[in-house]
Protein backbone atom coordinates (compact mmCIF):
# COMPACT_ATOMS: atom_id res chain seq x y z
CA UNK A 1 0.00 0.00 0.00
CA UNK A 2 1.25 3.53 -0.77
CA UNK A 3 1.11 6.50 1.90
CA UNK A 4 -0.26 9.76 1.32
CA UNK A 5 1.39 12.08 3.69
CA UNK A 6 -0.86 15.13 4.55
CA UNK A 7 0.11 18.39 6.66
CA UNK A 8 -1.86 20.82 6.95
CA UNK A 9 -1.42 24.18 8.75
CA UNK A 10 -4.52 25.70 11.02
CA UNK A 11 -4.72 29.26 11.53
CA UNK A 12 -5.74 30.58 14.47
CA UNK A 13 -5.94 34.45 14.77
CA UNK A 14 -4.34 37.58 12.87
CA UNK A 15 -0.98 36.72 12.29
CA UNK A 16 -0.35 33.56 14.35
CA UNK A 17 -0.21 30.38 13.19
CA UNK A 18 0.11 26.75 14.82
CA UNK A 19 1.27 23.43 12.15
CA UNK A 20 -0.71 20.38 13.22
CA UNK A 21 0.53 16.92 11.57
CA UNK A 22 -1.77 14.39 10.09
CA UNK A 23 -0.47 11.35 8.50
CA UNK A 24 -2.31 8.87 6.51
CA UNK A 25 -1.39 5.30 6.08
CA UNK A 26 -3.00 2.00 4.77
CA UNK A 27 -6.00 3.90 3.83
CA UNK A 28 -9.27 1.61 3.62
CA UNK A 29 -8.62 1.18 -0.18
CA UNK A 30 -6.98 2.33 -3.16
CA UNK A 31 -9.88 3.97 -4.47
CA UNK A 32 -9.83 6.25 -1.34
CA UNK A 33 -6.51 7.27 -1.74
CA UNK A 34 -7.45 8.54 -5.22
CA UNK A 35 -10.27 10.11 -4.40
CA UNK A 36 -8.56 12.33 -2.16
CA UNK A 37 -5.26 12.97 -3.86
CA UNK A 38 -7.31 14.16 -6.31
CA UNK A 39 -9.22 16.68 -4.42
CA UNK A 40 -5.79 17.64 -3.43
CA UNK A 41 -3.97 18.54 -7.03
CA UNK A 42 -7.37 20.11 -8.78
CA UNK A 43 -8.44 22.02 -6.01
CA UNK A 44 -6.48 25.03 -7.61
CA UNK A 45 -6.79 25.94 -11.47
CA UNK A 46 -2.95 27.03 -11.39
CA UNK A 47 0.10 25.74 -9.70
CA UNK A 48 3.24 27.96 -9.30
CA UNK A 49 6.28 25.93 -8.92
CA UNK A 50 8.33 28.10 -6.61
CA UNK A 51 11.70 26.58 -8.26
CA UNK A 52 14.37 28.04 -6.13
CA UNK A 53 13.15 26.12 -3.00
CA UNK A 54 13.81 23.17 -4.85
CA UNK A 55 16.04 20.31 -3.06
CA UNK A 56 17.38 17.58 -4.21
CA UNK A 57 20.11 16.16 -6.99
CA UNK A 58 17.84 15.33 -9.92
CA UNK A 59 15.75 17.14 -12.10
CA UNK A 60 12.26 16.73 -13.40
CA UNK A 61 12.35 18.71 -16.76
CA UNK A 62 8.91 19.33 -17.59
CA UNK A 63 8.42 20.89 -14.13
CA UNK A 64 12.05 22.58 -14.02
CA UNK A 65 11.01 24.34 -17.06
CA UNK A 66 7.46 25.13 -16.04
CA UNK A 67 6.10 28.17 -14.51
CA UNK A 68 2.75 26.86 -13.52
CA UNK A 69 1.29 23.44 -13.97
CA UNK A 70 -2.74 22.72 -13.79
CA UNK A 71 -4.20 19.33 -13.27
CA UNK A 72 -7.67 18.68 -14.78
CA UNK A 73 -9.56 15.88 -15.39
CA UNK A 74 -6.25 13.59 -16.03
CA UNK A 75 -5.50 16.62 -18.62
CA UNK A 76 -1.81 18.11 -17.72
CA UNK A 77 -1.49 21.53 -18.66
CA UNK A 78 1.51 23.86 -18.13
CA UNK A 79 2.78 27.47 -19.00
CA UNK A 80 6.38 27.35 -19.70
CA UNK A 81 6.45 30.66 -22.13
CA UNK A 82 6.43 34.03 -20.84
CA UNK A 83 4.83 35.48 -23.99
CA UNK A 84 0.84 35.61 -23.85
CA UNK A 85 0.79 34.14 -20.35
CA UNK A 86 -2.46 34.77 -18.89
CA UNK A 87 -4.36 33.77 -22.47
CA UNK A 88 -2.55 30.95 -23.88
CA UNK A 89 -5.01 27.98 -22.63
CA UNK A 90 -7.32 30.40 -21.26
CA UNK A 91 -4.57 30.96 -18.17
CA UNK A 92 -3.71 27.17 -18.04
CA UNK A 93 -0.71 27.34 -20.42
CA UNK A 94 -1.12 24.57 -22.81
CA UNK A 95 -1.38 20.38 -22.43
CA UNK A 96 1.36 18.82 -22.21
CA UNK A 97 0.29 15.20 -20.89
CA UNK A 98 -1.79 13.26 -18.74
CA UNK A 99 -1.94 12.44 -15.03
CA UNK A 100 -3.64 10.09 -12.14
CA UNK A 101 -3.44 9.26 -8.30
CA UNK A 102 -3.12 5.59 -8.78
CA UNK A 103 -3.07 4.14 -5.12
CA UNK A 104 -2.43 7.22 -3.60
CA UNK A 105 0.32 8.33 -5.96
CA UNK A 106 0.97 11.07 -8.26
CA UNK A 107 1.72 9.76 -11.85
CA UNK A 108 2.17 12.10 -15.05
CA UNK A 109 2.71 10.77 -18.26
CA UNK A 110 4.14 13.92 -20.20
CA UNK A 111 4.14 14.11 -23.98
CA UNK A 112 8.02 14.45 -24.15
CA UNK A 113 9.64 13.89 -20.52
CA UNK A 114 7.52 10.45 -20.37
CA UNK A 115 6.44 8.68 -17.14
CA UNK A 116 7.11 9.92 -13.49
CA UNK A 117 5.37 9.21 -10.27
CA UNK A 118 5.34 11.86 -7.23
CA UNK A 119 4.70 11.19 -3.33
CA UNK A 120 2.50 14.79 -2.76
CA UNK A 121 2.77 16.27 0.74
CA UNK A 122 0.21 19.06 1.43
CA UNK A 123 2.32 21.73 3.54
CA UNK A 124 -0.54 24.32 3.73
CA UNK A 125 -3.71 24.95 2.57
CA UNK A 126 -2.25 26.30 -0.88
CA UNK A 127 1.28 24.63 -0.79
CA UNK A 128 2.07 21.04 -1.79
CA UNK A 129 5.96 19.47 -2.06
CA UNK A 130 6.20 16.98 -5.10
CA UNK A 131 8.40 14.45 -4.15
CA UNK A 132 9.82 11.92 -7.05
CA UNK A 133 12.43 9.15 -5.49
CA UNK A 134 13.57 8.23 -8.30
CA UNK A 135 15.52 11.47 -9.09
CA UNK A 136 15.54 12.39 -5.08
CA UNK A 137 14.52 15.44 -5.80
CA UNK A 138 11.25 17.80 -4.77
CA UNK A 139 9.21 20.52 -5.94
CA UNK A 140 7.29 23.32 -4.51
CA UNK A 141 4.20 24.30 -5.41
CA UNK A 142 1.42 27.03 -4.77
CA UNK A 143 -2.13 27.10 -5.24
CA UNK A 144 -3.90 29.72 -6.89
CA UNK A 145 -7.41 30.27 -8.48
CA UNK A 146 -7.09 32.31 -11.59
CA UNK A 147 -9.30 35.20 -11.09
CA UNK A 148 -6.73 35.44 -7.51
CA UNK A 149 -3.16 34.86 -9.87
CA UNK A 150 -1.03 38.20 -10.82
CA UNK A 151 -0.08 36.82 -14.52
CA UNK A 152 1.57 40.52 -14.68
CA UNK A 153 3.70 40.05 -11.36
CA UNK A 154 4.53 36.51 -13.00
CA UNK A 155 5.69 38.60 -16.74
CA UNK A 156 8.07 41.45 -14.93
CA UNK A 157 9.67 39.07 -12.83
CA UNK A 158 10.49 36.85 -15.27
CA UNK A 159 11.51 39.42 -18.39
CA UNK A 160 14.79 38.13 -18.92
CA UNK A 161 12.46 34.50 -20.33
CA UNK A 162 10.40 36.88 -22.72
CA UNK A 163 13.31 38.48 -24.02
CA UNK A 164 14.95 35.05 -24.91
CA UNK A 165 11.22 33.75 -26.73
CA UNK A 166 12.25 35.21 -30.11
CA UNK A 167 14.85 34.12 -32.26
CA UNK A 168 15.58 37.90 -32.95
CA UNK A 169 14.40 41.14 -32.06
CA UNK A 170 13.87 43.62 -35.07
CA UNK A 171 13.62 47.59 -34.83
CA UNK A 172 10.84 48.94 -36.33
CA UNK A 173 11.20 52.49 -34.63
CA UNK A 174 13.35 55.10 -33.37
CA UNK A 175 12.87 58.15 -31.90
CA UNK A 176 14.45 61.45 -30.85
CA UNK A 177 18.12 61.63 -28.86
CA UNK A 178 21.20 62.17 -30.54
CA UNK A 179 23.09 60.58 -32.83
CA UNK A 180 24.93 57.43 -31.15
CA UNK A 181 26.62 53.76 -32.70
CA UNK A 182 23.51 52.12 -31.23
CA UNK A 183 21.70 53.85 -33.77
CA UNK A 184 23.17 51.33 -36.56
CA UNK A 185 22.23 47.82 -34.53
CA UNK A 186 18.94 46.75 -36.64
CA UNK A 187 18.39 43.19 -34.67
CA UNK A 188 19.17 41.84 -30.92
CA UNK A 189 19.09 38.15 -30.16
CA UNK A 190 18.89 37.26 -26.29
CA UNK A 191 20.09 33.73 -25.63
CA UNK A 192 20.18 31.69 -22.28
CA UNK A 193 23.87 30.78 -23.14
CA UNK A 194 25.95 31.01 -19.86
CA UNK A 195 22.82 32.62 -18.33
CA UNK A 196 23.19 35.81 -20.24
CA UNK A 197 24.47 36.44 -24.05
CA UNK A 198 23.12 38.40 -26.11
CA UNK A 199 24.10 38.88 -30.18
CA UNK A 200 23.57 42.36 -32.34
CA UNK A 201 23.38 42.69 -35.97
CA UNK A 202 23.41 45.47 -38.30
CA UNK A 203 21.73 44.11 -41.21
CA UNK A 204 19.30 45.87 -43.44
CA UNK A 205 15.82 45.62 -41.87
CA UNK A 206 13.41 42.97 -43.14
CA UNK A 207 15.88 40.51 -44.17
CA UNK A 208 14.98 36.60 -43.08
CA UNK A 209 16.06 35.76 -39.89
CA UNK A 210 17.81 32.85 -40.80
CA UNK A 211 20.36 34.65 -42.93
CA UNK A 212 21.01 37.39 -39.98
CA UNK A 213 25.06 37.80 -39.40
CA UNK A 214 25.08 38.44 -36.32
CA UNK A 215 28.37 40.11 -35.82
CA UNK A 216 28.65 41.40 -32.54
CA UNK A 217 28.14 40.02 -29.10
CA UNK A 218 28.63 40.31 -25.32
CA UNK A 219 26.47 39.90 -21.98
CA UNK A 220 23.47 41.40 -20.75
CA UNK A 221 21.93 42.25 -17.55
CA UNK A 222 18.45 42.81 -16.38
CA UNK A 223 17.76 44.97 -13.09
CA UNK A 224 14.91 45.86 -11.41
CA UNK A 225 13.81 49.40 -10.71
CA UNK A 226 12.37 50.68 -7.50
CA UNK A 227 9.08 51.74 -7.73
CA UNK A 228 8.69 50.51 -10.63
CA UNK A 229 6.98 46.71 -11.38
CA UNK A 230 6.66 47.67 -14.91
CA UNK A 231 10.14 49.01 -15.75
CA UNK A 232 12.84 47.23 -16.30
CA UNK A 233 16.95 48.34 -16.90
CA UNK A 234 19.13 46.03 -19.49
CA UNK A 235 22.90 46.93 -19.95
CA UNK A 236 24.74 45.47 -22.91
CA UNK A 237 27.94 44.79 -22.46
CA UNK A 238 29.61 43.98 -25.41
CA UNK A 239 32.66 42.00 -26.15
CA UNK A 240 34.56 44.51 -27.46
CA UNK A 241 33.92 47.13 -24.46
CA UNK A 242 31.33 49.32 -24.99
CA UNK A 243 28.24 49.50 -23.14
CA UNK A 244 24.89 50.26 -23.65
CA UNK A 245 22.28 51.15 -21.24
CA UNK A 246 17.84 51.24 -21.60
CA UNK A 247 15.28 51.88 -19.92
CA UNK A 248 13.03 48.11 -20.87
CA UNK A 249 9.24 48.52 -20.93
CA UNK A 250 7.13 46.15 -22.95
CA UNK A 251 4.50 47.50 -25.22
CA UNK A 252 2.92 44.36 -25.76
CA UNK A 253 3.77 40.64 -26.25
CA UNK A 254 5.62 41.03 -29.42
CA UNK A 255 6.81 44.57 -29.29
CA UNK A 256 9.44 46.33 -26.30
CA UNK A 257 10.67 49.94 -26.17
CA UNK A 258 14.36 50.72 -25.47
CA UNK A 259 14.83 54.34 -23.39
CA UNK A 260 18.80 54.95 -24.60
CA UNK A 261 19.87 56.79 -21.14
CA UNK A 262 22.93 58.27 -22.22
CA UNK A 263 21.36 59.58 -25.70
CA UNK A 264 17.69 59.98 -24.67
CA UNK A 265 16.96 57.83 -27.75
CA UNK A 266 13.70 55.47 -27.81
CA UNK A 267 13.79 52.39 -30.06
CA UNK A 268 10.49 49.83 -30.50
CA UNK A 269 12.07 46.56 -31.66
CA UNK A 270 9.28 43.81 -32.68
CA UNK A 271 9.97 39.81 -31.79
CA UNK A 272 10.38 37.88 -34.69
CA UNK A 273 10.28 34.12 -34.63
CA UNK A 274 8.67 32.84 -31.82
CA UNK A 275 10.37 30.05 -30.15
CA UNK A 276 9.13 27.36 -27.12
CA UNK A 277 11.50 28.65 -24.69
CA UNK A 278 12.60 25.39 -22.22
CA UNK A 279 12.92 27.09 -18.94
CA UNK A 280 15.09 26.40 -16.76
CA UNK A 281 17.31 27.98 -13.73
CA UNK A 282 16.51 31.93 -13.45
CA UNK A 283 18.99 34.38 -12.82
CA UNK A 284 18.63 36.60 -10.05
CA UNK A 285 17.50 39.96 -10.45
CA UNK A 286 19.75 42.96 -8.83
CA UNK A 287 17.76 46.27 -7.77
CA UNK A 288 19.02 49.97 -8.66
CA UNK A 289 17.53 53.15 -8.13
CA UNK A 290 14.91 54.59 -10.59
CA UNK A 291 16.27 56.47 -13.64
CA UNK A 292 13.41 57.38 -14.84
CA UNK A 293 12.10 60.85 -15.43
CA UNK A 294 8.82 61.24 -14.73
CA UNK A 295 8.75 64.69 -15.97
CA UNK A 296 10.54 63.24 -19.81
CA UNK A 297 7.53 63.63 -22.40
CA UNK A 298 7.61 60.71 -24.62
CA UNK A 299 7.99 61.20 -28.70
CA UNK A 300 5.48 59.51 -31.01
CA UNK A 301 7.85 56.84 -32.50
CA UNK A 302 7.80 57.34 -36.43
CA UNK A 303 8.24 54.46 -38.33
CA UNK A 304 12.16 53.65 -39.91
CA UNK A 305 12.15 54.01 -43.53
CA UNK A 306 16.60 53.22 -43.80
CA UNK A 307 19.37 51.42 -42.08
CA UNK A 308 21.43 54.21 -39.98
CA UNK A 309 24.79 54.41 -40.67
CA UNK A 310 27.38 53.27 -38.14
CA UNK A 311 28.09 56.22 -36.28
CA UNK A 312 31.05 54.17 -34.56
Amino acid sequence: MKTIKLLFVGIITGMFFTACTVVYDDLDNDLSDEIYLESVVSEYDLWYIDYHRTTGVGDIPFLSRAFTITFRNGILYANNNIVDIGRTGNGLGISVGTYDTYQGILGTNHDIDGFHDFEVTQLSVNEIRLYNYRENVSYYLIGYQKNNFDYDKLFYENIEYFLQEFKAWEKIATAGGTPNAFDAENYLQFTPENTTTFYSSQDAIGIDITGIDWSYVGSYEVFDVRGYEDLKIVTLTYDEGDVEEFELSVLNDETISLYHINSETTYEFFGRGFIQYLKGGKASESSIPSVRNSNRKRTKIARNTKSRRNLK
